[in-house]
């Protein structure tokens, strides 16, 4: 950046220009940058160039915006057959028999009766596919999202007067919905619709109006912990049908420890039949998970072991009757064929609203992070808005066919992946799966013990609940991250999921609070050989510059960091200016005092004698070893009107007792507060040289002018310093 020439008709001269120094002095000739000219439109105009595109691209316009909406209008016509469709084939017959169960199991996690779970998988498929960008992910049921829905329907059965104790299957209460008369498991599923209808309407306009930055608020160890912590909810709440135990479904705060604390109450109640029988499922199941995991890149399709598990599992029950022996929970009627599309029941939007936003933001981060981890894996790229919006519709549109909230399941996606999926297509093969199973086989699973189920869903969070081994590499990576992990974690988990949430967001903001708050802050040294600085108190073998100080700031500068800038730069440089010019200040006054008292000579002898035996206090004035103060503001991406007050108060008190201060590694951004701040102007009004785009730079240029000032002040001396009468002595005796 040295040796740079100016442009001509420079418009903006900004700090860095200086036109009171000489630049050949110091061998140094600073640039000058102008910025782009920004075009300004009038009102009228916008509204007449947006006018005149409209009329020109109107119908290009329409036509672009269905295939935005709809991209499988982009990539299906150019669908290879041969290439693509053997996997897409594969992919979706294996996906849609392992959505089979987990359909069924998820549905009892959501409050619901098996069949509404094979809606739901059924119909996201279809949408997902026909609005997506992504070809890998799998969207459906989620244990998650079922967890949180089924804690809202709970809590709306308990204030529309539903028994939600388990030992009753049938409502003391039923509901008039829409004008028809309602009983518990219609109602649950009218809630569940209504509360799936206002996340999709959340998602598709988080989608319209491109708000996905909301997602970065949930940072990978926030997301991580609440997985986790849910997870662990959900394992507590499916305990009671691995035991077979009669207890109430627990909701809000407190909930996984009261649940324990009744599970452990009831257990002289435990049902052997479904605590065998759910022995010999996980003996079964985990096994052979474990197997498909290790084997996965030799397998080309994984071992079906949930499916195999429930076809024997309900063969056993039907034979032995288990209900009537044993009284084991079971699925019962599960009904064939799809129910009337309906709407959502208006009246309970007002209530459900509120717990509607965490589902959708959990939602469409979940969705939106896997398609970008497939899209960069498999070299495509997806639209962030648009699967917000493809997400939103696969929930709005199947709200009015009986189905609840759902999401990209990771487990599904890998398993779509790693299955040879190519496109979107496999989902429709996964929906014909899905379809022959409602339309037929469904009633099959009638003598299906409810504890298989709960099997399925514990298995399946293998993955979730292996963070807990995790924790101690995170933690030698960021002891933050792993303390944000373990807030969610808890949060989620012993309090609520939604509260949990929240809790965890605000702590993860904290965090970034205290880091930017509290920033490090250190001194800078130079490489030898190089014109390269680094931290002194990282790096060994660093030189000091003589008599310059080089500070380094690592985070914007703004009103909550304000004081530890100013606190941080006195302890680095050992200097509190305002102390030193206080010191400076008393040590000017008594030198004038000393000497108002010694010119007196016409005083009397006395009066002499006394003042010469006064004792006068001398101030110790503490020795400068510095001429030169250089900020280093790499890391400041912005500064405020409170931070650019500190700078100035900096440069003044800095000035004052003769340290000149020098910004380096500004951006745009910084340079144009300073200048608009007026913060290289000096008292007369003249721009000042105070900053620079490389440390080196204003290290160098300090130096120079240093050396100048002494020079100055060598020749200033020697010419006060001349005696003429003792110079014509010397001449004369030569």
């Amino acid at each position: 950046m040295r040796q740079g020439e100016e442009p001509e008709d420079s418009k903006n001269d900004f700090e860095e220009s200086n036109e009171h120094h000489d630049s050949k002095s110091f061998d140094y000739m600073h640039v000058k940058l102008e910025e782009h000219a920004q075009p300004e439109l009038s009102t009228k105009e916008r509204i007449t160039e947006f006018s005149k595109e409209v009329c020109r691209d109107g119908p290009k316009v329409v036509y672009n915006f269905f295939l935005t909406l709809f991209p499988v209008l982009t990539w299906l016509p150019r669908y290879k057959i041969k290439k693509y469709l053997p996997g897409d084939i594969t992919s979706g017959i294996v996906v849609g028999i392992v959505t089979i169960p987990q359909s069924i199991a998820y549905s009892l996690l959501a409050n619901q009766d098996p069949i509404y779970g094979l809606y739901t998988n059924f119909f996201c498929c279809i949408i997902y596919f026909l609005t997506a960008t992504s070809r890998h992910n799998c969207v459906g049921t989620y244990g998650v999202l079922c967890l949180m829905v089924g804690e809202v329907v709970n809590k709306q059965l308990k204030a529309a007067g539903y028994v939600t104790d388990q030992t009753t299957t049938a409502a003391i209460n039923a509901t008039l919905v829409n004008g028809t008369l309602c009983g518990k498991s219609c109602y649950a599923i009218t809630v569940a619709t209504s509360l799936t209808f206002i996340v999709g309407v959340y998602q598709i306009l988080m989608g319209i109006f491109q708000l996905g930055f909301i997602s970065m608020y949930l940072s990978e160890p926030l997301l991580s912990g609440f997985v986790t912590g849910s997870s662990l909810t959900i394992l507590t709440s499916q305990m009671k049908y691995l035991l077979g135990l009669k207890i109430p479904r627990r909701d809000g705060s407190g909930a996984l420890v009261l649940t324990w604390i009744d599970i452990f109450s009831n257990l002289k109640s435990t049902n052997i039949c479904d605590l065998v029988i759910s022995i010999v499922a996980i003996t079964l199941i985990i096994p052979c998970k474990e197997i498909n995991d290790r084997f996965k890149k030799k397998m080309k399709v994984p071992f079906p072991i949930e499916l195999i598990v429930i076809i024997v599992a309900t063969l056993v029950s039907y034979y032995f009757s288990f209900n009537v022996t044993y009284k084991s929970s079971i699925c019962g009627t599960i009904p064939t064929g799809f129910q009337v599309p309906k709407a959502p029941d208006w009246s309970l939007i007002s209530s459900i609203a509120v717990d509607a936003v965490p589902i959708a933001i959990i939602g469409f981060a979940m969705t939106v992070s896997l398609a970008e981890i497939f899209a960069k894996k498999h070299g495509y790229t997806i639209s962030t808005n648009q699967e917000m919006i493809a997400i939103g519709m696969c929930n709005l549109i199947p709200s009015f066919f009986s189905c609840f909230a759902s999401c990209a399941a990771l487990a599904k996606s890998l398993l779509r992946e790693s299955t040879g999926a190519n496109t979107q297509l496999n989902g429709i093969i996964s929906s014909a799966v899905l379809l022959l199973v409602l339309l037929a086989i469904a009633p099959l699973f009638y003598s299906l013990q409810n504890c298989i189920l709960g099997v399925i869903t514990i298995c399946s969070l293998r993955g979730a609940l292996r963070k807990f081994a995790d924790t101690p590499k995170m933690w030698g990576i960021s002891k933050i991250d792993t303390v944000v992990w373990w807030v969610s974690m808890l949060a989620s988990s012993l309090i609520s999921t939604e509260i949990g949430l929240l809790v965890a967001v605000c702590f993860s903001m904290l965090c970034v609070i205290i880091r930017t708050q509290r920033p490090r802050a250190t001194l800078l040294g130079k490489v030898s050989g190089t014109e390269i600085y680094e931290d002194q108190f990282t790096y060994k073998e660093l030189n000091n510059i003589p008599n310059v100080k080089i500070f380094r700031f690592d985070a914007s500068l703004y009103y909550a960091n304000k004081d530890y800038f100013r606190s941080s730069l006195y302890s680095k440089t050992g200097i509190n200016p305002s102390i030193v010019s206080t010191l400076q200040r008393k040590a000017k006054k008594e030198e004038e005092s000393a000497s108002r008292v010694t010119g007196n000579r016409f005083i009397a002898r006395f009066n002499l004698i006394k003042t010469e035996k006064r004792t006068i206090a001398k101030t110790s004035v503490p020795q400068l070893d510095i001429h030169s103060l250089i900020i280093d503001c790499g890391a400041m991406q912005f500064i405020d009107s409170v931070g650019l007050g500190v700078l100035k108060e900096v440069r003044s008190d800095y000035e004052e007792i003769g340290v000149r201060v020098y910004l380096v590694n500004c951006n745009p951004s910084v340079r144009r507060s300073l200048h608009d701040g007026g913060y290289f102007i000096n008292i007369s009004g003249d721009i000042e040289l105070l900053a620079f785009h490389s440390v080196h730079d204003a290290v160098t240029f300090s130096e120079r002018q240093f050396k100048e000032k002494q020079k100055e002040i060598q020749l200033r001396d020697a010419a006060f310093s001349f005696d003429p009468d003792q110079a014509i002595s010397n001449d004369f005796t030569k």
